[in-house]
């Protein structure tokens, strides 16, 4: 089966609009640039973005899923077992990416943030599915993915009370939570 070429020049006037959206988020808060401005920034017509998104909130998830989060996506999936280790690499590219993006974005940054939580707990969601469904192949799929979940949303969590409340370096952070964390001996329930 051939594969489907895309015309060139979609790819640069998506890129374009992007990139304009990009450069309106730094010196704009979300909810005060318009699709003018955006239309305006990168030299297309109205029926040109519309024909790229539906508005500029379809433009927000394009610009988190293909550009920003490319990278943590990346990033993290590299990781083949679960272990201590790949717990902190994760930890710091996550931290990593929340302080690139807050201060490249400050005036943005806040509106994206639910956006932002959505797509990085869904990545480590299913990156530590893929982990568990490897370290733990016995278990039953539904176990594993309540416990993908319960990471997911411990390690935003975390990388979200370290930017806000913490003092310390993002190392030193996730290496103290480790720490803390061993000291819990929960014993088993029956069922």
């Amino acid at each position: 089966m051939a594969k489907t070429r895309i015309d060139p020049r979609i790819t640069r006037t998506r890129n374009l609009i992007i990139d304009a959206f990009i450069q309106l988020s730094i010196k704009k808060e979300f909810q005060n640039i318009t699709i003018k401005d955006i239309t305006d920034e990168a030299t297309v017509n109205r029926a040109t973005f519309y024909s790229h998104f539906t508005d500029k909130y379809q433009l927000l998830d394009s610009v988190l899923t293909e550009n920003l989060m490319t990278k943590v996506s990346n990033e993290i999936t590299l990781y083949d077992e679960l272990s201590e280790e790949t717990i902190i690499k994760i930890f710091l590219s996550i931290t990593t990416f929340q302080s690139e993006l807050s201060s490249q974005c400050q005036r943005s940054y806040n509106a994206f943030m639910s956006a932002i939580e959505t797509k990085l707990k869904t990545e480590l969601e299913g990156l530590f599915y893929k982990l568990l469904q490897k370290n733990q192949p016995e278990m039953l799929l539904e176990t594993l993915r309540i416990g993908s979940v319960m990471l997911s949303w411990a390690i935003y969590g975390a990388s979200v009370d370290w930017q806000h409340n913490s003092h310390l370096t993002a190392e030193q952070y996730i290496k103290k939570a480790l720490s803390g964390m061993q000291f819990i001996n929960l014993p088993k329930i029956s069922n």
